[in-house]
This record gives C-alpha cells, structure tokens and sequence, in this order.
C-alpha cells in the first residue's frame, strides 16, 4: 500500500462544534464586554455541567493540572503522597512541583490502575495523601483506598482526567475521593480547547478550592490565603458550551469505533483493558497490550508508514522520570513498554478502522 493513499489519522482528533455555535456564544462575550473573573458564560458553563455530570460541586479552571496542582497544595502539606507510575506526566509533575515526594505504588495488570492491595505497605508516618489515576477512564478501587484513606487518616485526590461522563455504580466517578480532577484540553472527548474542572463532595472544600484558584482573593479587597490563576476564561467557556449539546452524538460514535475494534481486532495476540465492573465507560482511549515491546514498535512502524499515528500513552513508567527516584513498579514499567492507544475519534470511518485492524492483525 501507498503511504498517500489515505489522509494521515492521529491518535485523536479535536471536536469542532458548528462555528455558528461558536459564534454565537462569542457574540454574547461581546455584548456583555467581559472576557473572565465569573462571567456570565462561565457561571452558566458551571451550572450545565454540574447538571450535565450529576456531580456535588465544581470549579472549572485554565487547564487540567492546575487543579491537581491546587489539590495537593491544600490538602497533602508537603508530605509523601502515594501516586501511581502508569499515569501522565503531570500526575507527578505536580507533586514534586508542590514540594511532597512521590511514593510510587505498582498498578494492576489488568485493570492498569493503581493497585490497591500495595497501597498500605507504602504508608509511612510522613504520608499524607494518595493521588491515584483512573486509567482510560477506568476507575480505581475506590471503595477500597476510600477505608484506607479513613483508617490512615489520608486524604484522597484522583486524577480522572480521561474520565468526562464516566460513572460508577450508578453515580459520577467525580464523587469519589476528596477532590477529582479532569481535563478539558483539545484532544479529550469533552474539551474547551484548554481547560480541566476541580470536583469536589462538600462546601468548605469547594471554598477553599476557589479561594485557591483565584490568587486567594475574599472579595475585592481581602484574602483568604495563598493561591494562583487559574481561572477559566469567557472564551473556553464558551467553547464548553458549544462542545456540551453534541456529547451523545460524541459518545455514541467513539463507542462504535471501540466495538468494530473489539470485533475485528486479534486477540490472541493483544490484551485489551479490563474495566472494573459496574462502569459505565467513556470510550475515552483505545489501548492494546503487545506480547512484547518489540512487537509494539513493529506495529507502530506499519503504521506509521501509512500515515497512520498511534501513540505510546502512557510511556514511559513515571518512575524513569528524571526528577524522581524509585524501581518498585515493574508491572507498570513492563505495561508502559507495551502499551499502544489506537486512532479513536468520531470521524473515523470503518474503511479506516479496518486498515488499522488490518496493518495491527498481518503478521
């Protein structure tokens, strides 16, 4: 085959609302002169989407690692915090940029998620908190770090990036933990071309946390305490806006790309992710597992030469990272190294999954 017979396909490609949706929601930013600082268009934003996910509380905000960032600054003190090493960089990132020390727990080989079984045996007198990642989408065992959280007296933040929409047993993953965070950036299934969401259970917290987001203002002339902009602004609300009418037609076509892969694909020489049981998934990502690295980049490299991208996500192991040091974590490190996330978006066709499945499945 020519590699210029098909249009390259990525990993994933931005939704583009109608832009006279857009627009429309531009012109009201024009006619209210006002651009950020609790606008109408982010209030309203809010609202939706707190309705939208059946969620306690929520604090849109500029990106989605602001709000881990602001997470871990109220609540882990500057302690040791228990994270997982099969997560994006920024889960860590944040950590050590607030000045804790990650402490790498191993996830399970199936589910991808922290391993909850080894969350105990690395709690120390200087843990704080856990900061665990649901993977894909996929949620941790959250009943199960939620009593070793209150046992230890730790509290919880999950990283739900991936996880717009997702539900377990009946509720919003979102209402799990002390705080959750997602992100809204451009290549999510729900995006405000940057942006991500605190979310958090009570009041006080949700209090605390906008107090933080808003450089600590308590009104126009006082402070609460110490805090950052993070602020979203009138035009990613408004692209929320836009984006959040089209999410069952959004949803609905990600899961048919997922389906034709988990028809066609072979399995007997992929592994697939186990979902934890009672989710109700997002189709958020697509990854395979490869019975070795070798074969993954063999794979990768088909593809690629048919302008096809894939991508290794997450690769590598948090723990390779040049700013930590830790070896504990061998079957996140053996994952992260077979690991691959197939093209999924709605515009895919089944002529152009069928090539995928094709150039995956030719041995």
């Amino acid at each position: 085959m020519n590699g210029n017979t098909y249009n390259m396909i990525n990993v994933t490609k931005t939704f583009f609302p109608p832009i006279e949706d857009y627009q429309k929601q531009l012109q009201r930013i024009w006619d209210n002169q006002w651009l950020t600082n609790n606008g109408e268009l982010y209030k309203e934003f809010s609202q939706k989407l707190k309705e939208h996910l059946g969620v306690n509380h929520i604090i849109p905000m500029t990106n989605g690692t602001l709000p881990i960032q602001i997470a871990l600054n109220a609540l882990a003190n500057g302690g040791e915090v228990i994270t997982t090493p099969f997560s994006y960089v920024a889960t860590t990132a944040t950590i050590v940029w607030e000045k804790c020390t990650p402490v790498f727990v191993d996830i399970h080989p199936e589910y991808l998620t922290i391993d909850e079984t080894k969350i105990e045996a690395a709690i120390t007198d200087k843990t704080t908190a856990i900061l665990a990642t649901h993977v894909y989408g996929n949620p941790c065992a959250v009943e199960v770090i939620e009593a070793i959280a209150k046992k230890h007296k730790l509290k919880v933040i999950y990283d739900a990036a991936h996880c717009f929409g997702v539900t377990y047993k009946g509720q919003s993953i979102f209402n799990y933990g002390d705080v959750s965070t997602c992100s809204f950036h451009a290549t999510k299934l729900f995006h405000t071309g940057e942006g991500g969401a605190l979310f958090c259970q009570d009041e006080s917290t949700r209090q605390e946390m906008f107090y933080r987001h808003n450089f600590g203002h308590d009104g126009p002339e006082k402070y609460h305490g110490l805090g950052l902009n993070a602020k979203m602004s009138e035009l990613q609300a408004a692209m929320g806006l836009s984006v959040l009418p089209y999410m069952k037609h959004i949803i609905t076509e990600r899961k048919r790309v997922c389906d034709y892969y988990d028809a066609h694909l072979d399995f007997s020489q992929l592994n697939k992710l186990k979902l934890r049981e009672h989710t109700d998934w997002n189709y958020s990502y697509y990854p395979v597992i490869f019975k070795t690295e070798k074969e993954l980049l063999k794979v990768k490299a088909r593809l690629e030469n048919q302008n096809i991208n894939p991508r290794r996500y997450f690769y590598p192991s948090l723990e390779e990272l040049p700013y930590v040091s830790s070896e504990n974590c061998q079957i996140a490190k053996d994952i992260a190294a077979r690991v691959l996330c197939l093209p999924l978006n709605i515009e895919l066709s089944n002529k152009q999954v069928s090539l995928i499945i094709k150039l995956i499945n030719y041995d």
